[in-house]
């Protein structure tokens, strides 16, 4: 299936299905390690672009590397669901004490709330990705990006690091800079922030930036508890032959004996 998508920043382009030898982009473990596999989905099912929004493409070809993560993940759930239809199941275990059965869900990909890219926002990163706040607690200014492709593989590779804390990494990637503040302090200013003002900060960067909120809640048939949880990304998103095999035990296992 091929269809035109408009993503949350305004990019617009036809997206198709996945096809067999994408199977291979998802069996790539140094892709894997590396984070390159969305890029190379991306790249491999994005047949044409209609309106590169506020990027600029060199060409007219789409630079996976320089495009917003909620404009990733948006198209990400239209290749996944013109492969394989936009019903996802997954399972996910029950966090009460004394039940803890796996909940088998179902949803519709396209029932996700979509967040645009504000218009003050465009306008900002197409001027060179630069965003200013002022924090709570501290009082200083701070300027700070939104993520793109390249900062998720960036992230990635932190991540392999030996001791490394994806929070403040995060942080780090994310803020180019802290009033008052030497570029070569900044990454020890930034875990010196309370809590309060890393929050305040983990708020604005949501404020300015655009994507597909992910957020579900699902009941437990079994003790009827209702949690939210974060809908599962992994490999099952795209092979959902696995997705399918864990809903059918989780359904078993929460039916009554």
């Amino acid at each position: 299936m091929t269809d035109v998508i408009t993503c949350p920043s305004g990019l617009s382009g036809r997206v198709r299905g996945m096809k067999v030898r994408e199977e291979r982009v998802l069996a790539d473990r140094k892709l894997a390690r590396g984070g390159g596999q969305v890029e190379a989905l991306l790249a491999a099912c994005w047949e044409e672009t209609l309106d590169p929004g506020p990027y600029a493409f060199e060409g007219g070809r789409a630079d996976w590397s320089q495009v917003l993560q909620g404009d990733r993940f948006y198209a990400l759930l239209h290749v996944r669901a013109f492969t394989y239809g936009p019903l996802y199941a997954f399972s996910v275990a029950c966090r009460e004490e004394g039940c803890r059965v796996p909940i088998a869900w179902e949803l519709d990909l396209f029932d996700l709330p979509v967040r645009p890219l504000a218009e003050a926002s465009r306008v900002a990163f197409a001027s060179g990705n630069r965003f200013e706040t002022r924090l709570p607690d501290d009082g200083r200014r701070v300027w700070f990006r939104l993520l793109t492709g390249a900062d998720e593989q960036r992230l990635a590779a932190a991540a392999r690091g030996p001791g490394e804390r994806a929070f403040s990494t995060m942080l780090a990637l994310r803020v180019l800079e802290l009033e008052g503040v030497e570029p070569q302090q900044k990454r020890r200013a930034l875990e010196d922030l309370s809590l309060r003002d890393a929050d305040f900060l983990l708020g604005e960067f949501d404020r300015v930036d655009c994507g597909v909120d992910t957020a579900i809640d699902v009941e437990c048939p079994r003790c009827l508890a209702t949690q939210e949880v974060e809908l599962p990304f992994d490999r099952t998103f795209f092979l959902p032959g696995a997705a399918k095999a864990a809903r059918r035990k989780a359904s078993r296992a929460s039916s009554p004996t």
